[in-house]
């Protein structure tokens, strides 16, 4: 089979790399890792825009039809990532800030940042003035699950923490305790 690029079924295209049987494999020396982890990293997070996908577990590896069948595994050529060698790939993900480990202090699960955080507080502003929202207290709650689906519907709490806390910084957001939880009230500028 030669290696050509694929269309998943949801739209993603993975690259030729995705059709070569070692990529399915760690690599016994770091030399010869770094390529197939670079290439990996590359796919789960492209992957993980396309889709709106926040989260990569080890578990996902051992789940058929599952969100991240189509990258993890390949039937064209019979190989699927195992859970050993994800658990490396997030771990590398980790190290070069692309992802935390949630819940911290366990290596089994992750929140993907195919944003920064600093991508995100821009995404969060950008909606809080297009939407009309500034000066306008509004609850964690109202932001990831609006009416209307929006660039931050379903973001994790912990990446709109951050993404708040970056705004509340350079003095364009402000949270407030509300009686529901947690509140943010956004500004044009510095408070």
């Amino acid at each position: 089979m030669p290696f050509s690029p694929h269309t998943t079924a949801s739209g993603y295209i993975l690259p030729s790399i995705h059709s070569a049987p070692p990529f399915y494999t760690q690599q016994s020396t770091a030399q010869l890792q770094a390529p197939f982890t670079d290439n990996w990293i590359k796919i789960i997070l492209g992957y993980a825009r396309h889709r709106r996908l926040f989260t990569l577990r080890i578990e996902d590896a051992e789940v058929p039809g599952g969100d991240w069948d189509e990258v993890l595994r390949n039937p064209r050529i019979n190989r699927r990532v195992q859970p050993q060698y994800l658990a490396y790939i997030l771990s590398e993900l980790v190290k070069r800030k692309q992802a935390v480990y949630d819940p911290p202090r366990q290596t089994r699960s992750v929140i993907l940042y195919w944003r920064l955080p600093e991508e995100w507080a821009e995404v969060l502003h950008e909606w809080a003035t297009n939407s009309g929202q500034l000066n306008t207290i509004l609850t964690y709650q109202e932001i990831t699950e609006p009416p209307v689906p929006s660039p931050l519907s379903n973001v994790p709490l912990q990446v709109l923490r951050q993404a708040i806390g970056i705004l509340s910084k350079n003095g364009r957001a402000q949270t407030i305790s509300v009686a529901d939880g947690e509140g943010v009230r956004f500004f044009t500028g510095q408070i």
